[in-house]
């Protein structure tokens, strides 16, 4: 008991001592924001792929198969046939879900001549109010860059 008792006293103090980092600009917290600007040199359509791994999908097709094989049986027969139906119905909610929603997307990359003259490409959803040679704002970085017009 006393064991248990000094890793559970060790773990959250690491916690609570993780959650006490410092938070720096790169980290989502308060700090500066560079707003970039420019021309857009060129748009070319092009697909994103999506990320819906959310395991909604899993989640339901395994109560799914709960209920049904919870029908099916008495005693341990039925726990067995509980478990193969949840197991069953995650992987098909699972790829039901990666069939209908992880399709690729219509994007654009947008490439954009930023004032000290270097070269940045984004691709996003298609913005139809894009054009080349508009002048436009860069907002985000990395994967939640965006570009969108000025004024």
């Amino acid at each position: 008991m006393k064991t248990i008792l000094s890793w559970l006293t060790l773990v959250s103090m690491a916690v609570v001592i993780s959650a006490c980092s410092a938070v720096g600009a790169n980290d989502g917290g308060a700090g500066e924001s560079q707003i970039r600007a420019g021309k857009i040199e060129q748009i070319s359509l092009t697909q994103m792929q999506t990320n819906h791994d959310s395991g909604v999908g899993a989640v339901l097709g395994g109560l799914g198969g709960l209920g049904i094989g919870s029908l099916i049986g008495r005693g341990t027969g039925r726990d067995v046939a509980m478990v193969a139906g949840a197991l069953a119905g995650a992987v098909g909610g699972n790829y039901a879900e990666k069939k209908k929603y992880d399709q690729p997307v219509e994007a654009q990359q947008v490439i954009v001549r930023v004032r000290n003259g270097v070269l940045v490409s984004v691709t996003q959803p298609i913005n139809p109010s894009l054009s080349k040679g508009m002048n436009v704002y860069i907002q985000g970085s990395g994967n939640e860059a965006r570009v969108v017009p000025q004024g």
